[in-house]
């Protein structure tokens, strides 16, 4: 797209319409979230005024309209006017990631996420007696509220409560961040390819997250076009699930090779016809494309047109991590698309934010002007950049429950990167799991689901 960043920006926008509140309307969060041209290059002085500002009014809205937000704060002794400036961020009270799937069964269900609601609730109407989860989506769904959910290799979910506007500003947000990173290769006429759920089908965080995709693009196709549900997600992750769980798992195995085919034919068709492409989604997923490829001795050529996205953790279907450089050095040979074009992205179903790989040197960027990223010992104490510990961050962008967690993963946070001249803070790419903590990630769901045996049998 010719015309600049400002040009592809402003095409953009165009196109995200719908997605962005009146101006009129800006809160100092929509300032933050919305404002800025690129989510990567605020000037730092600039993203400290913006984030401060944001964090300082979504506190607020979350300490006076969240009862069960404002009973932690008081035990905390913290409150909206105790939050002055940049040094006490790290003061704010938090709330453990493993809160949202402490839930309880039932009718319980829907007062527990009501409990984690911010501002006012719609009218809820579960009509079972004793409804499963999948019902008390439906019934969230049908009041216009958005409940995403995760998972663990336990199988117990997470479940986060989002209204329209934190839904469209997650939406928005995911997709600024890919397009800002990649620029100048957004082009809305490329070919995507979603190795996921099809986002209007489902309320998982892995599939719902993309549903911009269809915003941001002319021409998306996905890898599993049908319903996923919670219970399925829970019968394929938990291993378990009596009848359900076996007819889970024996959808899993025969849609595995139906998608390594698919994603196949689709890159020889894209070859052929010439179009800029994009494949999004786990990593397990491209790595069993292209072990059939190696196996067939062929390989494409794609180069500068092709883009690939990919997120939620790097196991291979075997279960073994997957290095990122090794990944990128076999996309270049196998499919003939540049590392620097292969971008991996670090989110959360608890978050609104992306963190995606620089194509200099794949640091994982943060989008600093709404976003506190920290990294903390084991007393929850703020360490010196550089050093490893649990992550936690702010998300101010999160109006329907509180966006300040404290999550189950071990980072290093550093304060520029090495590699470019983007401003702001940025992690080191090897996020991982603390020892201790249930493993989790959109690959992991994604990799239960649809590939039991992914290289188990040839198509």
């Amino acid at each position: 797209m010719s015309g600049g960043y400002e040009a592809t920006i402003a095409a953009f926008d165009r196109r995200m319409a719908g997605y962005i509140p009146p101006r009129s309307a800006w809160t100092p969060v929509d300032e933050a979230v919305y404002g800025p041209p690129d989510p990567f290059r605020v000037p730092e002085a600039e993203a400290r005024r913006l984030r401060l500002a944001a964090i300082r009014y979504s506190f607020t809205r979350h300490y006076e309209q969240n009862r069960f937000y404002h009973r932690l704060c008081s035990e905390h002794g913290f409150a909206p006017r105790h939050l002055r400036g940049p040094g006490d961020l790290a003061r704010v009270p938090m709330l453990p990631d493993r809160l949202f799937r402490e839930y309880p069964p039932g009718r319980d269900f829907a007062l527990w996420l009501g409990n984690l609601f911010s501002g006012e609730l719609p009218r809820i109407v579960v009509a079972k007696a004793d409804p499963g989860p999948d019902a008390v989506l439906e019934a969230f769904r049908r009041a216009g509220l958005e409940i995403a959910f995760s998972s663990g290799t336990s199988g117990r979910l997470k479940f986060v409560p989002r209204d329209r506007p934190t839904f469209l500003a997650l939406q928005y947000t995911f997709m600024k961040s890919v397009v800002a990173m990649l620029y100048p290769h957004w082009d809305r006429r490329a070919h995507v390819y979603l190795m996921m759920p099809d986002p209007r089908r489902t309320a998982l965080y892995a599939g719902r997250s993309c549903e911009a995709f269809f915003s941001a693009f002319d021409q998306v196709r996905v890898g599993l076009d049908r319903a996923v549900s919670a219970g399925q997600v829970r019968a394929a992750m938990g291993g378990g699930g009596g009848v359900r769980g076996m007819i889970a798992r024996s959808l899993a195995r025969r849609g595995t090779r139906r998608l390594v085919a698919d994603v196949t034919r689709w890159l020889e068709s894209r070859e052929k016809g010439g179009e800029k492409i994009a494949l999004v989604g786990p990593p397990f997923v491209l790595a069993a494309v292209m072990d059939r490829l190696q196996r067939e001795g062929r390989a494409f050529a794609f180069g500068e047109r092709a883009m690939i996205g990919t997120g939620g953790g790097w196991k291979t279907h075997e279960g073994r991590r997957l290095p990122l450089a090794d990944f990128r050095a076999r996309v270049e040979r196998t499919l003939g698309i540049p590392g620097r074009l292969c971008l991996d992205g670090y989110g959360m179903v608890e978050s609104n934010a992306f963190m995606v790989h620089c194509p200099e040197g794949h640091y994982l960027h943060v989008p600093h002007s709404f976003f506190e990223p920290l990294v903390l010992d084991n007393d929850q104490r703020p360490l010196p950049r550089g050093e490893w510990g649990r992550f936690a961050f702010l998300d101010a962008s999160a109006a329907s429950f509180p966006g300040f967690i404290l999550t189950g993963d071990r980072a290093r946070l550093l304060e520029r990167c090495p590699a470019c001249d983007r401003p702001g803070p940025v992690l080191d790419p090897e996020v991982r799991r603390l020892d201790g903590e249930e493993a989790r990630g959109c690959a992991e769901e994604v990799r239960r689901l649809l590939a039991a045996d992914l290289g188990g049998r040839r198509e």
